[in-house]
């Protein structure tokens, strides 16, 4: 599951089929089709206003390489969601296109794609968002500019610095302006670049870091309400983590600036948040793979006002994170996961509307 979750916007790696569990449908000529899916029946418990119940989905990809020569492949991947949560006669059973991009990628000199992608300051946060249901969410929001799932992304990917440093790989990405109502149904970036590195120190340890930076549209800065009046929306992370010897261990720490969405309706835009992620998990050989985190944001200079009320330093998400995963094998799996909410229901939580109640997931998944 961690694999599926971090390598599903990040081409070069979804070439090991194993990682992804996919189904490979046809392979002729230097042309392949592989087909990935995960059907996951989900269940929430919680006292809170919208958080109980069921959240079953369906995802399927599909994903598309040719080789033209023994240095050029060009490629594509489609990934969509289907609502199995609401009744048949709502209208809420609609499908959601979650990831849709093609490319080329050039032997040694890189890959380049563009469509809807993960943002590239994924790139060290998908480090931690690998809880069995929670998670990547102090900071990480999709949609908005290029902290996760987003669309108009120009990416530009080398691994192994042009093959001559084992396990230093770079990106860069242009995000194109998303403000037009009638094309994309909302207002959501303007022009927007941003650059990652990572590299592996070997015997699992790996450093990364990223920084994004993106015009803010003309309704984004006019709104004088609820804060955040830059020009520019920015981002900078970093990261450790540890992969081997079936131990995973992550730490990420992040600041955004005119960026993080917050609230009942995510109209409020904090000037300033510093975020913290961590995560600790063991795979037994069993099956059992066991899961702690910790999920932190903090706002600052909010500048977010309620009638006669402004609010300034607040903490925005706060929890820890129990769970486990067991897998009976690569396709079927069951997961637990208990979000602990650390938030303190106050005015401003409830002003804004932000969920202070604790959540339990059951689930059980099948995926290929």
């Amino acid at each position: 599951m961690r694999n599926y979750k971090i390598l599903a916007g990040l081409f070069p790696a979804m070439l090991v089929a194993g990682a992804v569990n996919a189904a490979e449908v046809y392979n002729k000529d230097g042309n392949k089709l592989n087909i990935l899916g995960e059907i996951q029946g989900n269940h929430y418990f919680s006292d809170g206003e919208g958080e109980d119940g069921d959240n079953s989905f369906v995802r399927f990809g599909i994903l598309g390489e040719t080789q033209v020569n023994d240095q050029v492949t060009g490629y594509g991947y489609y990934q969509a969601e289907l609502n199995a949560s609401s009744s048949e006669g709502s209208g809420d059973n609609d499908s959601t296109t979650r990831y849709a991009y093609a490319g080329i990628k050039l032997g040694d000199a890189g890959s380049f794609d563009y469509g809807r992608n993960n943002g590239i300051l994924y790139d060290i946060g998908g480090w931690t968002d690998v809880f069995p249901e929670f998670g990547g969410d102090s900071y990480q929001q999709t949609d908005v500019f290029m902290t996760q799932r987003a669309g108009g992304l120009a990416t530009y990917r080398n691994k192994n610095f042009f093959g001559m440093v084992e396990g230093l790989d770079i990106g860069a990405q242009y995000q194109g302006r998303n403000d037009s109502g009638d094309k994309n149904g909302s207002d959501r970036n303007g022009d927007g670049w941003g650059m990652s590195t990572s590299y592996d120190l070997g015997m699992g340890l790996s450093l990364g870091a990223a920084y994004a930076s993106s015009d803010r549209t003309d309704e984004q800065t006019a709104d004088v309400i609820h804060g955040a009046q830059g020009d520019r929306a920015n981002a900078a992370n970093g990261g450790i983590k540890y992969d081997a010897n079936n131990v995973y261990l992550a730490a990420i720490y992040g600041q955004t600036y005119n960026m993080t969405r917050f609230g009942r309706d995510d109209d409020g835009v904090a000037n300033k948040t510093q975020n913290v992620e961590l995560v600790a998990q063991y795979q037994f050989d069993f099956g059992l793979q066991p899961s702690l985190g910790w999920v932190y944001s903090k706002g600052k200079d909010l500048g977010y006002t309620v009638g006669t009320t402004s609010y300034d330093s607040q903490e925005l998400v706060n929890y820890i994170d129990v769970g486990t995963y067991y897998h009976f094998n690569k396709n079927l799996t069951t997961k637990v996961d208990y979000k602990i909410n650390m938030l303190d229901a106050n005015d401003f939580t409830k002003e804004v509307g932000i969920s202070t109640d604790d959540v339990v997931s059951v689930a059980i998944v099948y995926q290929f």
